[in-house]
């Protein structure tokens, strides 16, 4: 049993190229199935693994045969539905295999959702509209979910940052300890210390110039 050789994504700068070469190719479908059109074909597999944000051959051929099942219109594939997801998912840009799934299931529920808006649109009774109306609602509240389980999971990818020098006006506050910052949030193991003593009150200063005059007074 042979196993399909690993794909070797291009580099981030590859892939923003907008030369011809670089460009992310088409789909040819056909009626015993699809093919990726371009005229170097391992060249070709790269930039759509790129686009799709998967690290080999196997992944691509799998998530790119999902993604034309989930373009299907009027019984068969559709070139434009192809297009537009393979463009929206590169747009996203998932950065591993859970991205890329992830990534997936959002432009496949988003032309569900037009599908079911067009259906809407074109109702002739009411059974059609209410059954078109409720996969709308379904799918156009699945949706902002699953932005933000993405954004959750990059979140967590995402190293924190450590803030080792921190300078302080006066008048202002020092946090003392270790500080460390998870999605925008300062967290520190200690409670704040304040940057500058408070000034001593004028009064103060008084009852002592006076103790130090009195003795003088009585000599």
């Amino acid at each position: 049993m042979t196993t399909a050789p690993d794909i070797t994504v291009p580099t981030p700068a590859a892939a923003t190229d907008q030369t011809p070469a670089a460009t992310t190719p088409r789909i040819k479908l056909s009626p015993r199935g699809y093919a990726i059109d371009h005229p170097d074909p391992k060249l070709g597999e790269q930039l759509m693994a790129n686009a799709l944000g998967v690290a080999d051959r196997d992944a691509m051929e799998g998530i790119l045969r999902q993604l034309v099942k989930a373009s299907v219109s009027g019984g068969k594939a559709c070139k434009v539905n192809l297009a537009f997801m393979i463009s929206m998912v590169k747009s996203i840009g998932p950065r591993d295999s859970v991205e890329a799934m992830l990534v997936a299931q959002m432009v496949s529920v988003h032309v569900m959702a037009m599908r079911c808006a067009h259906h809407l649109a074109h109702a002739d009774d009411l059974a059609q509209h209410d059954s078109a109306a409720r996969a709308l609602g379904r799918l156009t509240r699945t949706f902002p979910a699953q932005i933000d389980a993405l954004t959750r999971y990059r979140s967590q990818r995402e190293p924190a940052i450590t803030v080792q020098n921190v300078k302080v006006e006066d008048g202002g506050n020092a946090i003392v300890g270790n500080v460390t910052q998870h999605a925008n949030v300062i967290v520190s193991d200690k409670p704040p210390a304040p940057a500058a003593r408070a000034l001593r009150p004028a009064g103060s200063r008084r009852r002592h110039d006076c103790a130090d005059a009195r003795p003088d007074a009585q000599a």
